[in-house]
């Protein structure tokens, strides 16, 4: 039988799919398409609090090919974004997903593109600082990038950026409620580690034992933040300790 082996790719997903449900990134939500095929992801990701993105519920893709992970995945918005570093389409343009080739053009050095060891955590990470600090040195929209440079620089005087951004965050309260799905607005209800449902439509057939402790939940948040790392500490970002290109800039 052809499927008889599974590919490597395939292991490491799984073992990538268990680690993300049983400890969660903050902020970010992940389900597959469907229940049977391991290389399409869908993300949810929760707007950061005290950013233009509060509130915001934003859903994207994650495609990963079936050499992972020795090349990377791409990471596509469904969700309508107005920033520097998406293209039209909604792909996501970041170093850490751009094979490991050297490429004296792009301004990127070949440590900062992907490399196996990297995996969908740094992704997230990676997609979550980049929301809050644009790179402007070589956009995908060049549009985005000159209005967020005029906001940047007038120190919000300027607001026509923050305007757009605003407009994008409240359409996407539809989308959540038409998803049964309560966003976070405060940092204590971000830091907490959102676990996938029990019922989650990615789950039965294939990953049974990757569900066993989703039974408590959404009832159990409040108890959750004792258990995260990040999420026990509510002064500070709770995804500030694991992403150094955080918010020195703005």
């Amino acid at each position: 039988m052809a499927h008889q082996q599974m590919p490597s790719s395939q292991k490491a997903l799984m073992l990538e799919l268990k680690s993300l449900q049983e400890e969660p990134v903050e902020g970010f939500r992940i389900t597959l398409v469907e229940e049977s095929d391991l290389y399409n992801w869908e993300v949810a990701i929760f707007g950061p609090p005290n950013t233009l993105y509060e509130g915001g519920y934003f859903k994207a893709h994650i495609k990963f090919p079936i050499d992972y992970p020795y090349s990377p995945p791409t990471f596509r918005f469904l969700t309508k974004m107005w920033h520097p570093n998406i293209y039209e389409n909604g792909d996501v343009c970041i170093s850490i997903l751009h094979p490991p080739v050297d490429d004296p053009q792009s301004g990127e050095l070949p440590s900062e593109r992907w490399n196996p060891t990297q995996n969908v955590r740094t992704i997230l990470l990676s997609v979550i600082s980049l929301l809050n600090e644009p790179n402007t040195f070589s956009p995908a929209n060049v549009d985005a990038s000159v209005m967020f440079r005029k906001w940047r620089d007038s120190k919000g005087k300027d607001k026509e950026y923050a305007e757009i951004i605003r407009k994008q965050v409240l359409s996407t309260k539809a989308d959540a409620e038409r998803d049964g799905v309560k966003v976070p607005t405060t940092l204590a209800e971000y830091c907490i580690q959102t676990k996938v449902p029990s019922h989650d439509s990615s789950s039965d057939l294939l990953y049974d034992d990757l569900y066993d402790d989703d039974i408590e939940e959404e009832e159990d948040d409040d108890d959750e933040v004792e258990a995260g790392g990040p999420a026990g500490d509510m002064s500070g970002d709770c995804f500030g300790d694991e992403e150094d290109s955080g918010n020195e800039e703005s």
